[in-house]
């Protein structure tokens, strides 16, 4: 007896695609909105890097230093220090070498609006 053909969209079965569509939708709205400034969007996604040891928001818990809220001319000095070799580290010296000197300003003042 043959069978008979079944729908199939992106590999699922017909039925599938709206379930898929309805989860993917729900997700998309519980997820927070990008700034409308994409530099703004640019300097949280560099910052995001810096929560791992200094917390959400800058707030650290544990071992780390609390950046939040702190001058940002304070953080970009201690930033730049790093950068040159002023001042030791144990891994702050590589972090900060993968940005230009503006970026690190531009983390810096970020890190500083946050309370």
């Amino acid at each position: 007896m043959k069978q008979k053909p079944t729908r199939r969209c992106l590999g699922l079965p017909w039925l599938a695609l709206p379930l898929l569509l309805g989860v993917t939708g729900a997700a998309l709205a519980q997820a927070p909105a990008a700034p409308r400034d994409p530099q703004a969007f640019q300097v949280q996604i560099w910052a995001t890097s810096c929560m791992a040891c200094h917390g959400p928001e800058g707030r650290a818990e544990g071992t780390g230093l609390t950046i939040g809220g702190r001058p940002a001319q304070d953080l970009l000095g201690k930033l730049l220090a790093y950068k040159t070799g002023r001042l030791p580290a144990t891994i702050m010296h590589q972090h900060v070498k993968g940005y230009s000197d503006e970026e690190l300003a531009q983390i810096a003042e970020y890190f500083s609006t946050l309370k």
